[in-house]
């Protein structure tokens, strides 16, 4: 039984794979949108207290590049186990017992929470596509309706995350790969490599 699951799991390991790679690219792309904030900030701060305008689009922009940043890259992030863990015993445990923890956490915790998301935010979306929602500050930008929509891909790409976490943990458990965690280290701090 266990060796027909872990030819099946071989089979399927391909597939979390590619769905790392594209969470990865997507987390990447992303991390740009991060200095771009900073330069459009100042520029906001510049016009505002240097001459005197508004900038109420480039106020909005900022925060939907905030929002993309932050719920875009959400996937990228649990795929480099950089996210945060609550349980304090974790590292010491074995693989297998790591895979299990993840295992369990993403079919009791992320797969439902990701569904309920995707349920209570679904008519939010549409309705705001529907009457393409509009910025209610003078000045500001005509697509509230696209900044609605990341919530979407957050859940996209989590469900995608959470897919690939389980197939790669199931995979760890059936003896196929030895750790579903990656070996990209989470910092390049020199104090971590003395």
């Amino acid at each position: 039984m266990l060796t027909a699951l872990a030819t099946i799991m071989a089979r399927v390991l391909p597939l979390a794979r590619l769905i790392d790679s594209l969470n990865a690219g997507l987390g990447r792309l992303l991390t740009w949108l991060t200095p771009l904030m900073v330069m459009l900030t100042v520029a906001v701060v510049v016009l505002r207290y240097g001459f005197g305008l508004g900038a109420t689009a480039l106020q909005e922009l900022i925060l939907y590049f905030h929002a993309l940043v932050f719920m875009g890259a959400a996937a990228w992030a649990l795929q480099r186990d950089a996210h945060v863990r609550v349980d304090i015993r974790f590292r010491r445990q074995s693989a297998q017992g790591q895979a299990m923890v993840d295992l369990l956490g993403s079919l009791l915790f992320l797969l439902p929470m990701c569904l309920f998301l995707a349920w209570s935010c679904w008519d939010y979306v549409m309705v705001s596509w529907a009457r393409s929602e509009r910025s209610a500050d003078a000045g500001g930008l005509s697509w509230v309706y696209l900044q609605k929509s990341i919530i979407l891909l957050l859940v996209a790409s989590l469900l995608l995350q959470a897919l690939s976490q389980i197939i790669k943990t199931l995979c760890v458990l059936t003896g196929v790969i030895p750790s579903h965690l990656p070996d990209v280290p989470l910092t390049d701090q020199p104090s971590e490599h003395l």
